[in-house]
């Protein structure tokens, strides 16, 4: 789904009449060209609930009941395996996020990275890798 930003592109000088409206009031225009409240509410309302985390929901490395999904004991335990190196990569995001040495990770206002991390709380987190999505 593509943002709703603008209406219409800003005038070039052969569009005459609306080139000449942008110069006398190029504030005026722009805002002309926003879109409406209910086209951005409506686009918020979509991206907030295509964002949000249910509580059930199973992220990349995790599976409730393994069994259920396959009954052969090589794949659980390359699953197994693959699930371990997962929480290995989170605690290196972790300590990397709680090390001021590195760079862009100390001074005022820095948000911790968390984009790749696989496991996520329920609700709008950035963060969470999820096993499958739908739209």
């Amino acid at each position: 789904m593509r943002p709703p930003l603008m209406r219409k592109l800003l005038p070039n000088e052969k569009d005459l009449e609306e080139y000449k409206q942008f110069l006398e009031d190029p504030e005026g225009y722009f805002c002309s060209s926003m879109p409406n409240m209910f086209q951005i509410t409506k686009f918020l309302a979509v991206v907030n609930m295509l964002s949000n985390h249910s509580s059930d929901e199973e992220y990349l490395g995790q599976r409730k009941d393994l069994q259920d999904w396959s009954g052969d004991p090589q794949i659980i335990e390359a699953f197994y395996g693959f699930s371990m190196e997962i929480k290995r990569i989170e605690k290196e995001i972790e300590k990397r996020n709680r090390n001021p040495k590195l760079r862009n990770r100390c001074g005022a206002g820095v948000p911790p990275y968390e984009l790749l991390m696989a496991s996520s709380d329920p609700g709008v987190t950035s963060r969470g890798v999820p096993n499958s999505i739908s739209i």
